[in-house]
Protein backbone atom coordinates (compact mmCIF):
# COMPACT_ATOMS: atom_id res chain seq x y z
CA UNK A 1 0.00 0.00 0.00
CA UNK A 2 1.23 3.49 -0.81
CA UNK A 3 1.73 5.98 2.02
CA UNK A 4 -0.34 9.12 1.58
CA UNK A 5 0.62 12.71 2.33
CA UNK A 6 -2.80 13.50 3.74
CA UNK A 7 -4.33 16.67 5.09
CA UNK A 8 -7.72 16.92 6.79
CA UNK A 9 -9.90 19.65 5.28
CA UNK A 10 -12.72 20.61 7.66
CA UNK A 11 -15.27 22.56 5.64
CA UNK A 12 -17.68 25.06 7.17
CA UNK A 13 -18.75 23.28 10.35
CA UNK A 14 -20.60 26.44 11.34
CA UNK A 15 -23.68 27.08 13.45
CA UNK A 16 -25.74 27.83 10.34
CA UNK A 17 -25.84 24.11 9.52
CA UNK A 18 -27.21 23.24 12.97
CA UNK A 19 -29.83 25.88 13.73
CA UNK A 20 -30.13 28.09 10.63
CA UNK A 21 -32.07 27.89 7.38
CA UNK A 22 -29.40 25.54 5.96
CA UNK A 23 -29.76 22.91 8.70
CA UNK A 24 -28.22 19.62 7.57
CA UNK A 25 -30.94 16.97 7.24
CA UNK A 26 -29.05 13.81 6.27
CA UNK A 27 -27.15 12.07 7.72
CA UNK A 28 -28.32 13.29 11.16
CA UNK A 29 -26.23 16.36 11.90
CA UNK A 30 -25.30 15.32 15.44
CA UNK A 31 -23.95 12.04 14.07
CA UNK A 32 -21.97 13.79 11.37
CA UNK A 33 -20.59 16.24 13.93
CA UNK A 34 -19.39 13.34 16.10
CA UNK A 35 -17.57 11.86 13.11
CA UNK A 36 -16.10 15.22 12.11
CA UNK A 37 -14.67 15.78 15.57
CA UNK A 38 -13.38 12.21 15.66
CA UNK A 39 -11.58 12.79 12.36
CA UNK A 40 -10.03 15.96 13.78
CA UNK A 41 -8.89 14.11 16.91
CA UNK A 42 -7.34 11.29 14.87
CA UNK A 43 -5.62 13.74 12.52
CA UNK A 44 -4.06 15.49 15.53
CA UNK A 45 -3.05 12.11 16.98
CA UNK A 46 -1.35 11.19 13.69
CA UNK A 47 0.19 14.64 13.21
CA UNK A 48 -1.68 15.16 9.95
CA UNK A 49 -2.05 18.75 8.77
CA UNK A 50 -5.49 20.17 9.50
CA UNK A 51 -7.16 23.19 7.92
CA UNK A 52 -10.49 24.49 9.18
CA UNK A 53 -12.57 26.54 6.75
CA UNK A 54 -15.25 29.12 7.53
CA UNK A 55 -17.58 30.44 4.84
CA UNK A 56 -17.87 34.19 5.15
CA UNK A 57 -20.35 36.74 3.78
CA UNK A 58 -20.55 40.50 4.41
CA UNK A 59 -22.27 41.90 7.48
CA UNK A 60 -26.04 41.83 7.09
CA UNK A 61 -26.09 38.76 4.84
CA UNK A 62 -28.85 36.24 5.69
CA UNK A 63 -26.33 33.45 6.31
CA UNK A 64 -22.64 33.36 7.29
CA UNK A 65 -22.49 37.11 7.92
CA UNK A 66 -19.06 37.76 9.39
CA UNK A 67 -19.21 37.97 13.17
CA UNK A 68 -22.72 36.49 13.40
CA UNK A 69 -23.86 33.33 15.20
CA UNK A 70 -24.47 31.72 11.80
CA UNK A 71 -20.84 32.36 10.82
CA UNK A 72 -19.24 31.00 14.01
CA UNK A 73 -17.76 27.52 14.09
CA UNK A 74 -19.66 24.89 16.04
CA UNK A 75 -18.30 24.90 19.62
CA UNK A 76 -17.15 21.26 19.33
CA UNK A 77 -14.88 22.24 16.44
CA UNK A 78 -13.83 25.58 17.92
CA UNK A 79 -12.60 23.97 21.13
CA UNK A 80 -10.42 21.56 19.17
CA UNK A 81 -8.44 24.28 17.44
CA UNK A 82 -4.81 24.51 18.49
CA UNK A 83 -2.00 26.87 17.56
CA UNK A 84 -1.01 24.27 14.95
CA UNK A 85 -4.45 24.30 13.28
CA UNK A 86 -4.58 26.31 10.08
CA UNK A 87 -7.68 28.48 9.75
CA UNK A 88 -8.99 30.04 6.56
CA UNK A 89 -12.06 31.85 5.29
CA UNK A 90 -13.68 31.55 1.89
CA UNK A 91 -16.55 33.04 -0.07
CA UNK A 92 -16.77 30.42 -2.85
CA UNK A 93 -17.70 26.74 -2.78
CA UNK A 94 -14.32 25.01 -3.01
CA UNK A 95 -12.25 24.89 0.15
CA UNK A 96 -9.17 25.19 -2.05
CA UNK A 97 -10.17 28.77 -2.90
CA UNK A 98 -9.91 29.68 0.77
CA UNK A 99 -7.40 32.31 1.77
CA UNK A 100 -3.95 30.70 1.41
CA UNK A 101 -5.25 27.10 1.40
CA UNK A 102 -3.78 26.03 -1.95
CA UNK A 103 -0.40 27.45 -1.00
CA UNK A 104 -0.59 25.79 2.42
CA UNK A 105 -1.27 22.39 0.85
CA UNK A 106 1.67 22.85 -1.50
CA UNK A 107 3.96 23.83 1.36
CA UNK A 108 2.97 20.66 3.23
CA UNK A 109 3.51 18.54 0.07
CA UNK A 110 0.00 17.17 0.44
CA UNK A 111 -1.16 14.83 -2.32
CA UNK A 112 -4.44 13.71 -0.73
CA UNK A 113 -7.10 15.74 1.06
CA UNK A 114 -9.71 14.21 3.34
CA UNK A 115 -12.95 16.21 3.19
CA UNK A 116 -15.33 16.45 6.14
CA UNK A 117 -17.96 19.07 6.83
CA UNK A 118 -20.74 20.73 4.90
CA UNK A 119 -22.46 20.56 2.56
CA UNK A 120 -22.30 17.44 0.44
CA UNK A 121 -24.30 19.22 -2.25
CA UNK A 122 -22.25 22.38 -2.39
CA UNK A 123 -18.81 22.94 -0.92
CA UNK A 124 -17.82 19.27 -0.59
CA UNK A 125 -18.43 18.38 -4.22
CA UNK A 126 -16.95 21.71 -5.36
CA UNK A 127 -13.79 20.94 -3.40
CA UNK A 128 -13.45 17.45 -4.90
CA UNK A 129 -13.84 18.77 -8.45
CA UNK A 130 -11.40 21.60 -7.81
CA UNK A 131 -8.88 19.19 -6.30
CA UNK A 132 -8.98 17.02 -9.43
CA UNK A 133 -8.12 20.05 -11.54
CA UNK A 134 -5.19 20.79 -9.24
CA UNK A 135 -3.89 17.20 -9.31
CA UNK A 136 -4.78 16.46 -5.68
CA UNK A 137 -6.53 13.21 -4.72
CA UNK A 138 -9.64 13.49 -2.57
CA UNK A 139 -11.24 11.35 0.12
CA UNK A 140 -14.78 12.13 1.31
CA UNK A 141 -16.10 10.72 4.59
CA UNK A 142 -19.73 9.87 3.91
CA UNK A 143 -20.80 9.93 7.56
CA UNK A 144 -18.91 13.15 8.34
CA UNK A 145 -20.64 15.23 5.66
CA UNK A 146 -24.28 16.09 5.08
CA UNK A 147 -26.91 17.43 2.72
CA UNK A 148 -30.18 19.39 2.86
CA UNK A 149 -33.59 18.94 1.26
CA UNK A 150 -33.85 20.93 -1.96
CA UNK A 151 -36.82 22.12 -4.04
CA UNK A 152 -36.93 24.66 -6.85
CA UNK A 153 -38.27 25.13 -10.38
CA UNK A 154 -36.21 22.15 -11.58
CA UNK A 155 -37.80 19.74 -9.12
CA UNK A 156 -37.24 18.45 -5.60
CA UNK A 157 -34.99 15.97 -3.86
CA UNK A 158 -34.70 14.77 -0.27
CA UNK A 159 -31.47 15.21 1.63
CA UNK A 160 -31.05 11.44 1.91
CA UNK A 161 -31.49 10.89 -1.81
CA UNK A 162 -29.22 13.81 -2.61
CA UNK A 163 -26.47 12.74 -0.23
CA UNK A 164 -26.56 9.11 -1.34
CA UNK A 165 -26.52 10.05 -5.01
CA UNK A 166 -23.60 12.41 -4.59
CA UNK A 167 -21.58 9.85 -2.65
CA UNK A 168 -22.02 7.39 -5.55
CA UNK A 169 -21.15 10.10 -8.05
CA UNK A 170 -18.05 11.20 -6.15
CA UNK A 171 -16.80 7.64 -5.75
CA UNK A 172 -17.27 7.03 -9.48
CA UNK A 173 -14.66 9.60 -10.46
CA UNK A 174 -13.77 12.44 -8.12
CA UNK A 175 -13.00 10.88 -4.73
CA UNK A 176 -12.57 7.80 -2.62
CA UNK A 177 -15.70 7.64 -0.46
CA UNK A 178 -15.62 5.83 2.87
CA UNK A 179 -16.98 6.08 6.38
CA UNK A 180 -14.96 7.45 9.27
CA UNK A 181 -14.07 4.02 10.67
CA UNK A 182 -12.51 2.95 7.36
CA UNK A 183 -10.65 6.24 7.06
CA UNK A 184 -9.20 6.00 10.56
CA UNK A 185 -7.89 2.52 9.79
CA UNK A 186 -6.36 3.66 6.49
CA UNK A 187 -4.89 6.84 7.97
CA UNK A 188 -3.24 4.96 10.82
CA UNK A 189 -1.74 2.53 8.29
CA UNK A 190 -0.73 5.31 5.89
CA UNK A 191 -2.71 3.45 3.23
CA UNK A 192 -4.99 4.45 0.37
CA UNK A 193 -8.73 4.13 0.60
CA UNK A 194 -10.23 1.96 -2.16
CA UNK A 195 -12.07 3.87 -4.86
CA UNK A 196 -14.02 3.05 -7.97
CA UNK A 197 -13.76 4.66 -11.41
CA UNK A 198 -16.24 5.78 -14.02
CA UNK A 199 -15.90 2.72 -16.25
CA UNK A 200 -16.33 0.24 -13.41
CA UNK A 201 -19.21 2.21 -11.92
CA UNK A 202 -20.94 2.38 -15.33
CA UNK A 203 -20.51 -1.35 -15.91
CA UNK A 204 -21.87 -2.22 -12.47
CA UNK A 205 -24.72 0.26 -12.90
CA UNK A 206 -25.72 -1.24 -16.23
CA UNK A 207 -25.61 -4.72 -14.71
CA UNK A 208 -27.93 -3.59 -11.92
CA UNK A 209 -30.37 -1.42 -13.86
CA UNK A 210 -30.01 -2.65 -17.45
CA UNK A 211 -29.75 -0.58 -20.60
Amino acid sequence: MTAQRRALVVIDVQNEYFDGILQVQYPPRDETLANITRAIDVAVELDLPVVVLQHEEPEGAPVFAVGSHSWELHPEVERRLTPETTRATKDLGSALTGDGVAEWLESKQVDTITVVGYMTNNCDIATAVDAEIRGIATEVLSDATGAIHLANDAGSVSAEQLHTTLMVLLNSNFAAVADTDAWVEAARAGAELPRSDLGTSATQGRAQFGG
